[in-house]
């Protein structure tokens, strides 16, 4: 879906965009509690997220020919792979914040579990 393929291209230029803020403060060593803190890790997972997630997206978009799934089941993984794409950085910035908000990490897991396995049932179908 084309959809995807812009959204991929956009989490790419928000990952290069959070990369190059987050650049700005790397240098200090005790900038969000250090590099090894809860914090600071997950703010860079959020940030490396949207390249991934990103590139992901792109790839779903080129497999579309070699996916055989129903318009339904392709609908599905397309919003599901977005959901996640867009969940992800947003709960680990969350729980950057408040480390209690640990049970939001399931809406993005899920969401790019059920895209990931429905591309893959698309794949083997024969």
């Amino acid at each position: 879906m084309v959809v995807n393929e812009a959204f991929g291209w956009l989490w790419i230029v928000l990952g290069f965009a959070s990369g190059t803020l987050l650049g700005l403060k790397f240098q200090s060593e005790s900038w969000l509690g250090g590099y090894g803190s809860h914090r600071r890790r997950l703010i860079r997972l959020g940030h490396i997220s949207f390249l991934g997630l990103g590139f992901l997206n792109i790839l779903f978009a080129h497999s579309l020919p070699q996916l055989r799934l129903s318009q339904a089941w392709l609908s599905l993984a397309s919003w599901s792979l977005m959901l996640g794409g867009v969940t992800m950085p947003v709960c680990c910035g969350l729980m950057a914040w408040r480390k209690n908000l640990q049970p939001i990490f399931a809406i993005p897991v899920v969401a790019l579990l059920i895209g990931a396995f429905l591309v893959l049932i698309g794949m083997v179908q024969p």
